[in-house]
């Protein structure tokens, strides 16, 4: 009987796969979605104002109704404010300053020598755990570990006699499956962050949203995905997988050079000498980087962190440029930062498209309108904060699995999410984590993750007959592990109060 269930079962698995396949493709691009969400907003301000839609506002009492694009007044202000809306979006500055630090750490092939030190230095009984954790610490530096990190764990695990897709699955977990987990701050961490405050002001214009807003929950999100990525690879994939029998190519992973070590000698110098200056600057009560009235969670530090990243990893990629002859002058460090930039060119098309969305949304009040009637179901509902927060999970991993982008997805979901949470009393803080978990697990299972594409060919130079079933099945594991164990988690954090990052709470009043 099982021989012939089989068969059944993996055609109805392979037609789920092309149907959720067909249709991620058949979506028109994110910036052409969000510029139709734009005229569509336009389009439904006409018609809320037609039919007097309104809101009354829980906490001023006010009654909010919903302002008509489509008149001479709302004509005026798309024309005045178009360039505006574009400029003036928080997240689009925030990203760019901090491309131009990590790309000085990239172009002079610290991150690249970091990554390969991390992982040749790891004892063979923990290079699983040190390939996911490398993984995740990847993140901090764009898309780094999907180009370098998963091929090499391949031929660190054919080198040591493991199975090389084995390795592959292990470093992709980490990478792509915990890409809200991290020890530092990253590039996408100020992009959601500039998201979330441009939702959070549609209720509360002075809400502001710090990009270490869930520090507290990455950095212990980073030992919980490595160690639950680590057991998966061991318990589950690597004996599915079995004993490898194919040819073994002649790769070998090169050492660090004398260059390279100078190099990191250079930058671990560097960065023992900011640290030393943050230090001198936060801990004493009158230090020069504390805030006027002392604080440090209101600090330059806390509320600069964007300026910091740029610092350091700016400094610490000169430090080992230099030292290691990658940078011979100055031309060579501007054409890393540059080189950089290139790769903003569609980032910087679809926020145009966005910033106008968000900004249309704003002004029409159907933003609010939409939060307060999303607010007042779920309040009749009787649902508490963790159930709530489970159905957000589940709902932005099952978007992920339609739409890839990260920051294309928020920038959609945050201006309706977040005011609607806040109204029953939920910080933006908690909504974006919320998130940015359901989005992470299924990153490894979602065929219109960007780099699919790339990790099937990674894959099929060990298994030529490898294909999107194949990276599913085998990621699919991890895809459930993760979900289970972060929202144990969340509800652990809920449950004991702990704040997600400094000064970032659970819950807002109004």
């Amino acid at each position: 009987m099982q021989k012939k269930r089989r068969p059944i079962f993996k055609s109805l698995f392979n037609w789920m796969l092309e149907w959720v396949e067909r249709i991620g493709n058949a979506l028109p691009h994110p910036a052409t979605l969000f510029a139709i969400f734009a005229v569509t907003t336009i389009l439904l301000s006409g018609v809320a104002s037609y039919f007097g839609w309104q809101a009354v506002h829980p906490g001023t009492g006010e009654t909010i109704e919903s302002v008509n694009l489509i008149s001479v007044e709302g004509l005026h202000r798309i024309l005045l404010n178009l360039v505006h809306n574009y400029t003036d979006f928080a997240p689009l500055g925030i990203v760019m300053v901090a491309i131009l630090g990590i790309g000085i750490a990239e172009s002079s092939g610290l991150i690249n020598a970091g990554i390969r030190l991390l992982v040749l230095s790891a004892p063979k009984r923990l290079l699983t755990f040190i390939l996911v954790l490398s993984g995740v610490l990847s993140n901090m530096a764009s898309d780094v570990g999907y180009v370098l990190l998963i091929p090499l764990a391949g031929i660190i695990f054919l080198a040591v006699g493991r199975h090389p897709i084995a390795g592959m699955a292990a470093a992709f977990a980490g990478v792509s499956g915990g890409f809200s987990a991290n020890l530092f701050i990253g590039t996408i961490d100020p992009l959601l962050a500039g998201l979330s405050q441009e939702a959070a002001r549609i209720l509360d214009p002075a809400y502001t949203v710090n990009p270490t807003a869930n520090y507290y929950f990455m950095v212990v999100s980073t030992f919980l995905i490595a160690f639950t990525g680590t057991w998966i690879t061991e318990k589950i994939v690597e004996p599915r997988l079995g004993t490898y029998k194919g040819e073994k190519p002649e790769e070998k992973i090169e050492p660090l050079s004398h260059g390279e070590k100078r190099g990191l000698a250079g930058a671990v110098a560097v960065s023992i000498l900011l640290l030393a200056v943050i230090l001198a600057g936060i801990l004493p009560e009158d230090g020069f980087l504390r805030a006027a009235d002392g604080g440090v969670l209101t600090s330059p530090l806390i509320k600069g962190v964007v300026a910091l990243l740029f610092i350091v990893a700016g400094l610490t990629g000169l430090a080992y440029g230099f030292g290691s002859g990658a940078f011979k002058s100055d031309s060579d460090v501007v054409q890393g930062m540059a080189s950089s930039m290139q790769t903003l060119g569609l980032y910087l098309v679809l926020v145009f498209f966005a910033a106008q969305f968000v900004a249309f949304f704003k002004w029409s009040n159907l933003g609010i309108i939409v939060a307060i009637s999303g607010a007042d179901l779920l309040k009749a509902s009787g649902l508490g904060v963790i159930p709530l927060m489970i159905m957000f999970i589940i709902l932005s991993a099952s978007i992920n699995m339609l739409m890839g982008s990260a920051s294309a997805k928020w920038a959609l979901m945050a201006p309706i999410f977040i005011p609607m949470f806040m109204l029953l009393g939920y910080s933006p803080e908690l909504t974006q984590v919320v998130y940015r978990i359901g989005d992470s697990v299924s990153n490894i299972i979602s065929p219109m993750m960007s780099f699919f594409a790339l990790i099937i060919a990674f894959i099929q130079k060990y298994d030529r007959k490898a294909g999107i079933g194949t990276i599913i099945a085998t990621m699919l594991p991890y895809s459930v592990a993760f979900f289970f164990a972060w929202t144990v988690l969340i509800i652990a954090w809920i449950s004991l109060g702990l704040p997600l990052g400094p000064g970032a709470g659970l819950y807002y009043e109004m």
